[in-house]
């Protein structure tokens, strides 16, 4: 099995991208930038390949397309996502947050999966890193922008998903759980190792079956 990670310099998608190869996968992973945790776990990986994009670049993620054009993938994972504060309310938040927030979180990511979908065999998986926050039914106040993003990319991959050449495709909505990373914050319950293991687990549970999913690490299925 082979899979191509988008956005695996640390935290979640480090974690993922270990699982995966302890899982017997060969993995082409990638950074925006430099990533020693990244480089450590390929020199100890020979089925670990490492790339450079940015997903907020098109051109780069075009060339990146271009430069795997040879492969075929039974997995594109696209985990991307950046914060803002929390307790600001969505009217207090600047114009360039907004854009920011809902470009990185929820536009570029189905974007790049656009252009890289073709790596993809035609029954393989595509799947985004999304939040419990994104769910509409679940909404509890805070974090109002990260939320309306998140429930911005939910909406995007699932028209993502109608696209005939996506027909055979499972399409997965992954929510991490709240994870003790950068962004989640020392405070969360849970490891990335935890977190990641789970992920894992659905989505090799879940390759094949067509579709379009949102689920939580441990596979629960999560209210739209």
């Amino acid at each position: 099995m082979k899979a191509l990670i988008i956005g695996a310099s640390r935290g979640l998608g480090l974690g993922l991208t270990r699982q995966l190869l302890a899982g017997g996968w060969e993995v082409v992973a990638t950074k925006r930038a430099e990533a020693p945790e990244l480089a450590e776990l390929q020199q100890k990986n020979p089925g670990l390949a490492v790339e450079t994009v940015d997903i907020d670049h098109p051109a780069e993620v075009k060339a990146l397309a271009a430069r795997l054009g040879g492969k075929k993938f039974d997995l594109l994972f696209l985990n991307a996502g950046v914060s803002t504060d929390p307790a600001k309310p969505l009217a207090a938040v600047a114009d360039a947050e907004i854009t920011r927030l809902l470009f990185t979180n929820a536009i570029n990511p189905v974007r790049a999966a656009e252009a890289l979908a073709p790596l993809v065999q035609p029954s393989g998986t595509i799947g985004f890193m999304t939040s419990i926050l994104g769910s509409i039914a679940r909404c509890e106040g805070g974090s109002e922008l990260y939320r309306v993003s998140k429930t911005a990319l939910n909406m995007a991959a699932r028209c993502f998903a109608t696209h005939p050449e996506n027909k055979a495709r499972t399409i997965l909505l992954l929510h991490p759980g709240w994870v003790r990373t950068d962004m989640g914050g020392p405070r969360a319950p849970l490891d990335v190792e935890t977190s990641t293991k789970g992920l894992a687990a659905t989505i090799t549970r879940h390759h094949g079956k067509g579709g379009v999913a949102y689920l939580d690490y441990q596979g629960d299925v999560l209210p739209w």
